[in-house]
């Protein structure tokens, strides 16, 4: 029996996109329909993140035109994850497995037969890993390095070079929805989720059409959710750095008071004490922040609002 494939995509404000994200995907599945790999009850999902433009207009003609193409709407717009993770935990139980990818074609199509392979020799999670990032700019393609760097020493289990393009298995997925947080980061909960799983790698092209849904603010935040989310080691770090300073200070404390009282010495360095000062001033603002981070994010989670809310779903079987 063929596989049932379902494919989540995301889309926020991708109506320039739309065309030709469906024509090319309508032709690999056609393809695969043909080879035998998946089965004709296999779609296409489209998740609207509450786009301003006429996206979900789109979508429904996709729908009208071709019952492979599928779509669900969200009653507003909640994030690129959240939309992500709607999609896979509304289809979860109506496919054998799951593909996400994005809508601007930067994910390579091809692709999909190397994961279905994968599938096929037992991998419940195959992770879609790029080649190279020739086709960032000089400042993204660096950041991006120490960013996995940094997860990776903090004990993240993030796989480097891999966004959101990935195969996951039935069960998989029902692993994956007993993550309860609300503060998504994907990247990092499937990996936690277990399972066999494998890497198939691809180059990343140029966006079709549109902008960039990540601007550096939202990657900046993005990359703070990310260590926020995954990891504690960040909170660690800031007992230690009081630790090892406050063993200093009393390191200081007696080598002032041995050098006034004893030595006779005069204190002279206002300088000194001013940098010191705001040095650990400093220290304190930014240990400070990280602790408002995690508080942030205790105050979010406690609250157990739905991570999204679907609107419409339109999909024939």
């Amino acid at each position: 029996m063929s596989t049932v494939l379902y494919m989540v995509v995301p889309c926020y404000n991708e109506e320039l996109v739309l065309d030709e994200t469906s024509s090319r995907l309508k032709k690999k599945y056609q393809s695969l329909i043909s080879a035998g790999k998946i089965s004709e009850k296999s779609r296409v999902v489209y998740v609207n993140d509450g786009s301003k433009d006429k996206t979900w207009e789109k979508i429904m003609e996709k729908h009208d035109e071709d019952i492979m193409f599928s779509g669900i709407n969200l009653s507003r717009n909640r994030g690129h994850q959240n939309a992500l993770l709607a999609g896979l935990m509304t289809v979860k139980n109506m496919a054998d497995c799951v593909i996400s990818m994005d809508a601007d074609l930067q994910d390579d199509i091809d692709t999909i037969d190397a994961m279905l392979e994968k599938y096929e020799e037992g991998y419940d999670v195959v992770y879609g890993v790029r080649d190279n990032r020739d086709t960032d700019t000089f400042f993204k393609r660096n950041t991006a390095g120490v960013f996995y760097k940094v997860m990776q020493s903090l004990g993240s289990q993030s796989v480097p070079n891999h966004a959101d393009f990935r195969l996951m298995s039935e069960r998989a997925l029902d692993g994956l929805e007993q993550f309860q947080e609300v503060n998504l980061f994907l990247r990092g909960m499937v990996p936690m989720v277990g399972y066999k799983s494998t890497n198939v790698y691809y180059k990343r092209g140029e966006r079709f059409a549109g902008e960039s849904k990540y601007p550096l603010k939202k990657m900046l935040s993005f990359a703070i959710d990310g260590i926020t989310s995954t990891s504690a080691t960040p909170m660690r770090m800031i007992f230690w750095t009081g630790f090892v300073v406050f063993a200093l200070s009393i390191i200081i404390g007696i080598y002032v008071i041995v050098s006034h009282s004893i030595q006779g010495r005069t204190v002279l360095g206002w300088s000194s004490t001013m940098a010191a000062i705001i040095g650990f001033g400093g220290l304190n603002l930014l240990a400070i922040g990280i602790i408002g981070e995690y508080i942030g994010k205790i105050f979010l989670e406690v609250k157990q609002r739905p991570r999204f809310i679907i609107e419409d779903f339109i999909n024939d079987k």
